[in-house]
């Protein structure tokens, strides 16, 4: 097993090749009833994407006006004016597009701060017509996308996953979100974006179909102004025989990540691609799962962030694991409607110069 170990509940690492097609399927079911819970209401139907790896590096560009980002991203994480604000400054257009066999994917806009971003695709038919088939859409169908399944430009540690939204099931159009985060910084890059067939799952075949079949391939530039605060540094707790030190907390409307370092060299069992052995699953839980985020809003509301996605390095020479936590919120939180933070039971008050 590499020495670097990924992890995200809600994002199986599976890659797109017919020999995998049935597992993908039966691991995107599993995960639609967790993430549609998670997700706010807009937010209809999940998509499982693939690891973060490597795509195909090929672009077209898109013409006419862009909309702005905040047309983009305020229907999707919230549209007061402290949360318009957020996106106008963060917020970058793109506009790169790639059309296949009558459908279009071009990627809307891109957010985010140091170590997280989000980028906003629309899926639209080009003749116009009703997206789905008459009768379907996000409430009664999950959709699956082939291929990469995203944009490559993240370098490190990264973890993410994505999901669609339908905002008119009448139009002729949907979008996909997708979140990455990572243990180094994201705020610039040249990104490779593959997608390859659209897929339904079928609930009366138990089997994914194709909905759309094609190739769509995207190169665009990742460039967007970081907002982040940067907190803590040294503190330490102890917990499940562990002892943790806070390397650094970092926190910003978009996300939240905690880089730390546990007094021992995780060991990983070997197990079959795509499966997780039952040694290992303690392990998880005890350098990633346990360790608590709780986010404290200015008007007393807590946020418990603890089930967010992870990723670990063990050092055998120093016996020591490095680790990071966090996730993209769901919406956007000004920095001036947060208290507090505390990670580990460690609490950071949160400036609002």
């Amino acid at each position: 097993m590499s020495e670097l170990f990924d992890y995200k509940k809600e994002m199986s690492q599976l890659r797109f090749t017919e020999s995998q097609k049935k597992s993908l399927a039966e691991a995107a079911a599993s995960a639609a009833g967790k993430t549609a819970k998670r997700r706010r209401p807009v937010f209809r139907g999940v998509l499982i994407a693939a690891a973060m790896v490597m795509a195909l590096a090929v672009g077209a560009g898109a013409a006419g006006v862009l909309p702005s980002p905040t047309e983009i991203f305020a229907p999707l994480f919230g549209g007061s004016v402290a949360q318009t604000e957020v996106i106008d400054k963060i917020g970058h257009p793109i506009g790169a597009s790639d059309s296949c066999k009558g459908i279009t994917i071009t990627a809307d806009a891109v957010m985010g701060d140091e170590y997280s971003a989000v980028i906003v695709y629309t899926i639209r038919r080009d003749d116009g017509e009703r997206f789905f088939p008459e009768g379907e859409n996000l409430d009664n169908r999950m959709l699956m996308m082939g291929g990469f399944g995203g944009a490559s430009w993240a370098r490190g540690g990264a973890i993410g996953s994505s999901w669609f939204v339908d905002q008119d099931p009448e139009d002729d159009r949907i979008q996909m979100i997708e979140a990455t985060s990572s243990d180094v910084p994201l705020t610039h890059g040249t990104a490779d974006a593959e997608f390859e067939d659209l897929r339904i799952w079928n609930p009366e075949t138990d089997r994914d179909e194709i909905l759309y079949p094609g190739k769509w391939r995207l190169r665009f530039e990742v460039d967007y102004e970081d907002c982040s605060v940067h907190l803590g540094g040294g503190e330490g707790f102890s917990q499940d025989g562990l002892n943790i030190t806070i390397d650094e907390l970092t926190i910003s409307p978009i996300a939240v990540q905690v880089a730390y370092t546990a007094d021992l060299a995780v060991v990983w069992d070997d197990a079959p691609s795509g499966r997780e052995s039952p040694k290992n699953a303690p392990q998880r839980q005890k350098f990633l799962e346990n360790i608590e985020i709780l986010l404290t809003k200015t008007d007393g509301t807590v946020i418990d962030l603890t089930d967010s996605g992870g990723r670990m390095s063990p050092d055998y020479e120093a016996n020591v694991s490095h680790c990071s936590k966090g996730q993209v919120f769901d919406e956007i939180i000004p920095l001036e409607d947060m208290a507090s933070i505390s990670a580990g039971g460690v609490v950071y008050e949160i400036p609002h110069n």
